[in-house]
């Protein structure tokens, strides 16, 4: 089997290469791949039996006033990988977002949920999606994530621990609901659901459980051996941005049953390893 890697130098990108290690493995980061670029990615897909697209346009506020360059990256990008990959008869597995939906629900949103974005970013993204199962039905695999963090890249729990080294407190919102997911973990899952025989159609790559921000930057403080009183409650009115955040992101994790593969693990169990191997530490912090 020979895989493909599109954003391969980001957080995601970074652990799919750890992930994919021992294998034969094409790892292409922006600078290498232009996935709006079709016949680019036609020459680079060519001879790979799985294509991982981690390639995307993530930045959720800067989308508001540059939508069309966003759905250049998240969606005609997706569609160029899926031709190709059907082209080369490849399995395709398309990282997309829980900003697909429009994150007003009170359960967690089944894979099945209608598609209701209400951002620039997450109507990119839900684009991408059915321009990649349109091109490639049989062969495409959406795997749905949220509320990465990982060793690689800016992210929620890199940000939180920096602040606790320059602030006595932080304030953290209480009314986003979410699944904290390790970008280890997940790539991992993808791994396994591309190596497997499951059928193609849409998974939900979040951890198990779910949290407020709140709740989460208490246990990363927790787990690091900070003092957790030192975060405190607020809300999103306090935190105006371009872009709406969805205030319930939590995913429903079925398919993976059905498929006869494991939903990943509790979101606290994926954190207390990501503390624990040091993928997740305060700045400075480093083995000698």
């Amino acid at each position: 089997m020979r895989y493909l890697i599109t954003g391969a130098s980001g957080m995601l990108g970074s652990d799919l290469r750890v992930a994919l290690r021992g294998r034969s493995v094409t790892a292409l980061r922006h600078a290498d791949l232009d996935v709006t670029d079709l016949d680019a990615v036609r020459a680079a897909v060519a001879g790979h039996d799985v294509v991982i697209n981690a390639a995307a346009y993530t930045k959720v506020d800067d989308a508001e006033s540059n939508e069309s360059e966003a759905f250049a990256v998240n969606a005609t990008g997706a569609k160029n990988l899926a031709i190709a990959a059907s082209e080369a008869e490849a399995k395709l597995a398309q990282v997309s977002t829980d900003y697909v939906f429009r994150g007003d629900a009170s359960a967690p949103y089944a894979e099945g949920a209608p598609r209701e974005p209400l951002s620039a970013y997450g109507r990119t993204k839900a684009a991408g999606e059915k321009a990649a199962v349109a091109e490639h039905p049989h062969g495409t695999y959406i795997v749905r994530t949220a509320w990465l963090y990982g060793e690689h890249g800016s992210n929620f729990a890199a940000t939180m621990l920096r602040l606790a080294d320059s602030h006595p407190t932080v304030s953290v919102v209480t009314d986003q609901k979410g699944q904290p997911t390790w970008t280890n973990d997940l790539a991992e899952q993808i791994v396994a659901l591309v190596d497997s025989d499951a059928p193609a159609g849409i998974y939900h790559g979040t951890n198990a459980g779910e949290a407020s921000w709140f709740d989460f930057t208490k246990a990363i403080f927790e787990e690091i051996g900070l003092d957790p009183q030192r975060v405190q409650p607020t809300n999103s009115a306090a935190f105006v941005r371009p872009a709406p955040r969805p205030s319930y992101s939590v995913l429903a994790h079925d398919a993976w049953g059905n498929a006869g593969l494991s939903p990943m693990r509790h979101w606290r169990e994926a954190l207390k390893d990501a503390v624990a191997t040091g993928a997740i530490a305060r700045p400075g912090t480093t083995d000698l």
